[in-house]
């Protein structure tokens, strides 16, 4: 029993006891403070142990993706590769995680053109903890629409230089992603971050004109 009353149960997805009271689908939102979770992961053909706040004062690209040896999974990959130093010249890093482990992503890279592109570290999420705790761990169902069961669906998560998350989506994995528009949505995060009086419109890129939200606005847009 909890200091509500109500039970606590204890979850083997992401190891913490759940408030039967105050349930949730992800433990991350929007605004919030990212789990700072320890992983192995797979660069520059050796293994590591990393955690979340290694990041800590950068910027960080949190990609999730279903599988190795997959379809759609090496485009979007690959797609990422070839921007990662664009993301490194806005001093972010980017971090994939799937349900392989590192032994896998080592085999993957030294066999696909496209994977061995990849010179970001790949996160090994073998227990699914790390995709449950984001919110994107497909579990057991009959819907047509979840046939993988224990694997992450494609969702990409920004987080700022303080480890508080700034955008999430998820997409279903039949559907794949543009690193074009992750790079976007992040110089809009950084620009809105370095310019608090003013928010960006809808599509905007560097250069276009921004909004500074006031009653003034109101009715003329």
């Amino acid at each position: 029993m909890n200091k509500h009353g109500t039970k606590s149960n204890y979850c083997e997805h992401c190891g913490d006891f759940h408030d039967s009271a105050k349930e949730f689908i992800s433990s991350v939102k929007v605004g919030e403070t990212i789990p700072d979770y320890e992983f192995e992961a797979y660069q520059a053909d050796d293994t590591k142990t990393m955690k979340f706040s290694d990041f800590q004062g950068k910027w960080l690209i949190v990609m999730f993706y279903p599988a190795d040896f997959t379809f759609v999974c090496p485009t979007e990959l690959e797609e990422m590769a070839k921007l990662y130093p664009k993301f490194k010249e806005l001093s972010a890093e980017v971090v994939t995680f799937s349900s392989d482990t590192v032994f896998t992503h080592k085999a993957w890279h030294d066999t696909s053109e496209a994977i061995k592109k990849i010179e970001f570290p790949m996160g090994a999420d073998p227990s699914g903890k790390i995709s449950y705790a984001f919110g994107v761990l497909i579990e057991g169902g009959e819907s047509a629409l979840t046939p993988d069961e224990g694997q992450p669906m494609r969702g990409t998560f920004i987080v700022d230089p303080a480890g508080v998350l700034r955008t999430m989506e998820i997409h279903h994995n039949s559907i794949g992603r543009s690193a074009k528009e992750t790079l976007r949505k992040l110089q809009a995060a950084q620009f809105v971050d370095a310019h608090g009086d003013k928010v960006c419109p809808a599509s905007w890129e560097p250069g276009d004109d921004t909004l500074e939200p006031g009653m003034d606005l109101v009715g003329k847009i």
